[in-house]
């Protein structure tokens, strides 16, 4: 069924009776192509990349729970392409292309918003970083404009700008960047993949690997064998605990990473914004919420909750920023599993077991990257090698002296 504004009329006058399910609930089958391990954001994507892009339809997508319930459910659903360095920017670029015509592609309303993200900067020297990154943003083809303290002022007049210790100094403005609705995200690419016969299978733990002379050939499940001529694991803050089934050790550590909802209020924060002495990002959802987070628990851990310092620490970042959030009162909050990888970027590439290829690493920007690291993670499936923007995602880039140390966008062990 294509979704239309005819249809909704249709379907309305003759009492939403015709409505199918979004996908498929299929058994599991004896073999594919590929399995992709994961049911969220990226595990849905690359299955939606391969059948829609690559023609390659015989995909598994094995969810442990059900569609949606792990990270691309929980988290502050912010999209931009604000990075840094080269082996960033182009990527998170083309993750930005995706998301505008993403909505129109799958066939689905994901509430793609591009209301603005706006980096808050409190001294000289973090201003003159912001100019770099917006150079470096522009060379790359996003867009990034540098503000003075007025500029700020004229579309965020709440802001405490003479905070005595964080004044307000300017921000880097990324137009495009915004918003979208994360389960939505999930629901319209598993729609999109379902559609070109790839089978979705919830309710499916993966429980060891089939691997012969160094190659992979399959999986086992809780629902069986599978065989598979290519295994995708997309399985984030689980990666480490699934691929050690396989008998690697991956350079992450997984961690919890909490966010919070207000209650509904009248609209008041045109866009996203962070505070650059802290690492606190706040938005306003459609339903009036307020949406923010902060850092990561500074433990390990596999639990989809947090501890109260973290709690404090992102309100304290709130007041430093915007003092009236005070008077809000928090009406939930949940944490995600975050795979967090030594230089907060991720990895996109091929392990030493033959045909067992491995995306994971995402830290604080799985969400964002959701529509590249599925294509190409496609592009590395469907033709062996790595998609020009993602060369840098290397697995072993660490142990070559090679890392991508993007300050402030992941992973600093200096401060975690």
């Amino acid at each position: 069924m294509k979704y239309s504004a005819a249809q909704i009329l249709w379907q309305g006058l003759t009492g939403n009776k015709g409505w199918k399910p979004a996908w498929r609930d299929p058994a599991p089958k004896p073999s594919y192509r590929v399995v992709i391990i994961g049911g969220g954001g990226h595990g849905l994507s690359t299955a939606y990349y391969l059948s829609n892009e690559f023609g390659i339809t015989d995909v598994a997508v094995l969810e442990k729970g059900w569609l949606g319930s792990g990270n691309i459910g929980r988290n502050t659903t912010i999209i931009r392409s604000n990075y840094l360095l080269e082996g960033n920017q182009p990527f998170y670029e083309l993750s930005m292309k995706l998301w505008e015509g993403l909505e129109q592609s799958f066939n689905y309303n994901a509430m793609v918003s591009q209301r603005g993200v706006l980096n808050l900067c409190h001294s000289d020297g973090q201003r003159d970083a912001y100019a770099r990154r917006g150079n470096a943003m522009i060379l790359s083809g996003a867009d990034a404009e540098l503000l003075d303290a007025a500029g700020v002022r004229a579309l965020c007049p709440f802001l405490e700008f003479e905070n005595a210790r964080f004044p307000i100094k300017g921000g880097l403005l990324q137009r495009r960047g915004g918003t979208a609705r994360h389960d939505a995200v999930a629901w319209g690419y598993a729609r999109g993949a379902d559609r070109r016969g790839v089978d979705i299978i919830q309710n499916c733990e993966v429980t060891g690997f089939d691997i012969e002379n160094g190659t992979v050939k399959g999986v086992q499940t809780s629902r069986g064998a599978i065989k598979a001529d290519i295994v995708v694991c997309c399985a984030a803050g689980s990666s480490s605990r699934v691929l050690s089934l396989a008998g690697l050790r991956l350079p992450i550590e997984s961690h919890v990473l909490q966010a919070f909802v207000s209650e509904g209020l009248k609209p008041t924060i045109p866009g996203v914004i962070t505070f650059g002495a802290g690492h606190f990002y706040i938005s306003q959802s459609d339903k009036g919420g307020l949406v923010f987070g902060g850092d990561i628990d500074g433990y390990n851990s596999y639990a989809q909750r947090g501890n109260l310092p973290v709690v404090e620490d992102v309100c304290e970042g709130a007041m430093a920023v915007m003092p009236m959030i005070g008077r809000a009162r928090v009406l939930r909050n949940w944490g995600g599993v975050m795979d967090m990888s030594m230089d907060g970027s991720p990895f996109i590439d091929r392990t030493p077991v033959d045909n067992l290829i491995f995306n994971g690493g995402w830290c604080y920007g799985g969400f964002k990257a959701t529509p590249a690291s599925g294509f190409c993670t496609a592009h590395l499936v469907a033709t062996g090698n790595p998609h020009p923007t993602a060369t840098a995602y290397r697995l072993d880039r660490f142990r070559r002296g090679a890392p991508i140390d993007e300050k402030g966008a992941g992973a600093q062990p200096n401060l975690h």
